[in-house]
């Protein structure tokens, strides 16, 4: 397939473009992309290390970068009381369009688990307070963060399942609380099983999103993601969906809208 330069507007609902990656070439990418249809990047936090970025980021493209506000669960450690004050004081001090990245990650390392569980439900208090969807991380936590929901409710709007790579049973049940589920380079590679469970699932709770620098989709898997890669998972969805690519963007755009409303 080849990309489709024409009036279409896609949306990357989790990018890092505030990251030292980019600091090279930021600008240029971020022209390469709008040319090619992708006008809305929504920019998840990290901790306390990545603020001022994402900060700089959102203001130098208020029409394009949109930024959000959370702790992500790998900066869960000794010092996350701290790290989550500031977390509130930012969002009631300044204006975010989500709550992100939260949730939990049971992959990389399991010495904070409970105090990433505690750190997840906080921040979810925090968004149902500030009437904010939120970005959850959930990397061999599904179960885990699923039961929490069960629990402690999101209230609408709820959110994405960012980076969704979980089987069909998984994806109708975070459908079902009220959550989008964000599709990246994952749906691409070859043994995932990711594009099985996309074809039972209606596009209507589908959103598009790159996580750059991570998780590049193919041909140009291993290497740094860039914005307008989003086209690819787009020809991806399309493919799997048997719709235009016009369609895929149109559709997981009007998503993305619904989520986080007027941006």
């Amino acid at each position: 397939m080849t990309y489709y330069i024409c009036a279409m507007i896609l949306t990357d609902t989790h990018t890092h473009l505030y990251l030292e990656d980019f600091t090279s070439d930021r600008d240029l990418l971020m022209q390469e992309a709008i040319a090619k249809g992708v006008e809305r990047f929504f920019l998840p936090n990290i901790d306390s290390t990545s603020v001022a970025d994402l900060h700089q980021l959102a203001e130098k493209y208020p029409a394009n970068c949109f930024p959000m506000m959370g702790l992500h669960p790998c900066s869960v450690k000794e010092n996350w009381k701290e790290e989550l004050a500031l977390v509130e004081k930012l969002l009631a001090e300044k204006k975010y369009v989500a709550v992100g990245e939260i949730g939990m990650d049971l992959y990389w390392d399991k010495i904070f688990v409970k105090e990433q569980e505690e750190v997840f439900r906080k921040q979810i208090d925090l968004a149902n307070q500030y009437n904010l969807p939120v970005s959850i991380h959930s990397r061999d936590s599904f179960e885990e963060l699923y039961n929490i929901l069960l629990d402690k409710k999101k209230e609408t709007p709820c959110g994405v399942f960012h980076c969704f790579t979980g089987n069909a049973d998984q994806a109708m049940r975070a459908i079902d609380l009220g959550f989008y589920l964000g599709i990246g380079g994952v749906v691409t590679f070859k043994n995932s099983g990711l594009d099985k469970v996309i074809a039972e699932i209606p596009i209507d709770h589908l959103v598009l999103e790159t996580d750059a620098p991570y998780l590049a989709p193919v041909p140009f898997r291993g290497k740094r993601n860039l914005p307008e890669y989003i086209v690819k998972i787009a020809e991806k969805i399309s493919e799997i969906k048997k719709v235009s690519v016009e369609i895929v963007a149109e559709i997981t755009t009007n998503n993305s809208k619904i989520i986080f409303g007027k941006y």
